[in-house]
């Protein structure tokens, strides 16, 4: 994997949202502001046009450092901060290298799992993107550990991403604009999860093109 495996990723990510956008939107009208499509559209296409201008000389950690920071200061609400945390740290993880294996990669994204945890101050169970992000994270670092290929690994990453996401409907949410509907938050699938797991199936996806 390399830098084109990182640009691959970014723009599956794009094209999932936007393709998932009103959809995004109408889970967060349920419980939230309404904008979440809307915001991670506009901060995703502002990525592809920051990697586009980007030198194609640049570390596939570069590229995340330099998306990270797009969506920070694109993205309204919780998640500019949240995805823009995850992927900088992520490419800190990366470092200069030219080239990542599977272990770098499961090491990057559990960095960019406790860049979220950090700032979220959340945890698994709190109705938030950890629910999605925290399991995908997990679940890839015990398929490598335990022998499987990088591909099996990734899709059984996916399944536990997904499978988080929809387990945030009957929880109440007790972080972040939902927590203040209490109760009434329970029944509802989290907005912020459901992106996440759009965003890890487009990196199996990105993988597996790549492969």
């Amino acid at each position: 994997m390399d830098a084109g495996t990182v640009r691959s990723w970014m723009s599956a990510s794009a094209a999932a949202i936007r393709e998932q956008r009103d959809y995004l939107t109408q889970l967060d009208a349920a419980i939230g502001d309404a904008d979440h499509g809307a915001n991670m559209d506009r901060g995703f296409t502002a990525v592809l046009e920051q990697l586009d201008a980007a030198e194609a000389s640049q570390p596939p950690g570069k590229l995340l450092l330099t998306a990270g920071s797009t969506l920070v200061s694109t993205v309204g609400g919780a998640s500019g901060p949240l995805w823009g945390t995850a992927l900088r740290r992520a490419g800190r993880a990366l470092g200069e290298e030219v080239e990542f294996d599977g272990p770098q990669l499961a090491a990057a994204l559990e960095a960019a799992l406790g860049g979220v945890v950090e700032l979220g101050a959340a945890a698994e169970g709190e109705k938030t993107m950890v629910d999605s992000l925290a399991p995908a994270v997990r679940t890839l670092r015990e398929q490598l550990a335990g022998g499987s290929e990088l591909g099996p690994a990734l899709a059984a990453a996916r399944a536990a991403s997904e499978e988080g996401m929809r387990a945030t409907v009957p929880l109440q949410a007790t972080k972040g604009r939902a927590s203040y509907l209490g109760e009434r938050s329970i029944g509802h699938q989290d907005p912020g999860a459901t992106s996440t797991a759009l965003i890890v199936a487009a990196l199996e996806q990105a993988i597996s093109r790549g492969a």
